[in-house]
């Protein structure tokens, strides 16, 4: 087993205590400030991303709050804004800054406002750089390992008024227990299990900008996850770049199937999933345990990205289109109702006709609840950004193609569930109705069914009955 002090640095209660020292003299400027406006500074979290980053803008928020400031809901009413980036897709990059320019007339209007930029994006040295000189109203700029240092950050611009860059280069990434949280749900909770990544798939930036695989420790995960059930939380997703991965850097002998039979034998009423899944790591074992698990969700989520064992080879993903259907039909094996969700990239540097045709029929085959389906655009700095790119006509082609055979495939498996009854935990009123509940299944599928204007139902678990089904729908009944 790997030595973690080599590969993991673990925060010292020293330093956190430093953090929690910054936290009182940022706290006690702000009630002085309440003293004498009559106002509490307020704060506002821009975030772009994926189920990490909104963990991260969690804790972001945790620790604003900490420090006196109250959440807003538009950055025009903040006296602090911190946008937290996502660099896995250039458009969301593009977004992020697009966003940023838009608040320079806030800083304008109000010299005293604080904008901070923080998250995958500012960890790559031209948009650090970008930043830097095209963005001089940007207060503080800091990378993904440096969050838990967002007190320091702040404390240090507002006693000098000089902009800080507390910046990843040259750290290999912490793990900070204790943070403050502020959850943006009463009922479903994202937990952190680890960060970083190692496999270093062609087409992905993440391992450049969030570092190599770092796991928390199975006590501090525990910890987390008693003090959420005894809060009443009844849906916790388990976080990581590459979940099944977890453990593998400590020195505890555990892995993740270890973990997930550690938190499924927890007392109490909840169900654990976890996301994000790779194929390679996805074992016989780990499905056993879900399985043999009432608490364990029955949702997989478990990307594919092609079904061309020549584009998963140049992709670096480290399976065959094989491999990966026969994890599938071994899932079903033991768990035969269960959801299984996927990803598919279109459009990756040289997949030909051939290989595309071999995509759609893996995906007949593994017929998938849902699919997360994305047209393949260059990272910079990535290996696949310098092979030969395909002509865009042909990847919005076969993305139009794959969505028509997936579209099939997803009526299909909904029209399944018509006549049957699935626990259902209740989000709250429709958006789009007011009149209807909007809840999900233990696999993820959206349910909507009547509203009793009389019983509250919002985070409750109840067994609904499937009366009619749409492409990515599903419409009930209640059974109380």
């Amino acid at each position: 087993m790997t030595d973690i002090s080599r590969t993991t640095r673990t925060v010292s209660e020293e330093e956190l205590a430093e953090q929690r020292a910054y936290t009182a003299k940022i706290a006690g400027w702000n009630e002085a400030f309440l003293a004498e406006n009559g106002r509490e500074r307020r704060y506002y979290i821009q975030t772009f991303g994926c189920q990490q980053n909104e963990a991260d803008s969690e804790r972001l928020a945790g620790m604003a709050e900490a420090m006196g400031y109250v959440p807003v809901d538009t950055a025009a009413d903040a006296d602090l804004i911190l946008i937290n980036t996502c660099a896995v897709r250039e458009h969301a990059e593009e977004r992020a800054l697009s966003i940023t320019g838009q608040f320079k007339h806030l800083k304008e209007r109000n010299p005293e406002l604080i904008i901070g930029i923080c998250g995958c994006m500012v960890s790559q040295e031209t948009r650090k750089e970008r930043i830097k000189h095209s963005y001089p109203y940007v207060s503080i700029l800091f990378g993904t390992s440096m969050l838990y240092r967002l007190p320091q950050i702040l404390y240090a611009y507002i006693a000098g008024r000089k902009r800080q860059f507390f910046l990843d280069a040259g750290d290999p990434g912490c793990i900070a227990e204790g943070i403050p949280v502020r959850r943006a749900d009463a009922r479903k909770a994202w937990v952190s299990i680890m960060y970083g990544c190692n496999n270093f798939c062609s087409y992905c930036i993440v391992p450049y900008v969030r570092g190599r695989e770092r796991s928390r420790r199975l006590h501090a995960i525990l910890e987390e996850i008693r003090g959420l059930i005894a809060n009443g939380y009844r849906e916790i997703t388990l976080l990581g770049q590459n979940v099944n991965s977890w453990g593998h850097d400590l020195d505890e002998g555990v892995e993740f199937p270890d973990l997930l039979a550690a938190i499924c034998a927890l007392e109490g009423d909840f169900r654990v999933h976890f996301m994000t899944s790779h194929p390679k790591d996805a074992s016989h074992r780990l499905i056993d345990v879900m399985a043999e698990n009432e608490k364990a969700a029955k949702h997989f989520h478990l990307p594919m990205q092609s079904g061309s064992n020549r584009v998963l080879a140049a992709m670096n993903r480290r399976y065959t289109a094989e491999s990966y259907l026969n994890i599938l039909a071994y899932m079903r094996q033991r768990m035969p109702d269960i959801t299984v969700t996927s990803d598919i990239i279109v459009g990756f540097p040289g997949e030909s006709e051939e290989d595309f045709e071999k995509t759609l029929e893996a995906v007949r085959i593994a017929r998938c609840d849902q699919l997360f389906t994305f047209i393949y655009s260059p990272r910079t700095g990535t290996p696949a950004a310098r092979m030969e790119q395909l002509p865009e006509k042909v990847k919005q082609d076969r993305m139009a193609r794959l969505l028509a055979v997936q579209n099939e495939i997803m009526l299909e498996k909904n029209l399944a569930c018509v006549g049957k009854e699935y626990m259902i935990l209740v989000e709250g009123l429709s958006r789009g109705d007011r009149t209807m509940y909007a809840g999900r299944t233990d696999g993820g599928k959206l349910v909507h069914f009547p509203a009793d204007p009389d019983q509250s139902l919002t985070g409750r678990v109840i067994p609904v009955r499937i009366t009619a089904a749409e492409t990515y729908n599903l419409w009930g009944e209640a059974v109380l």
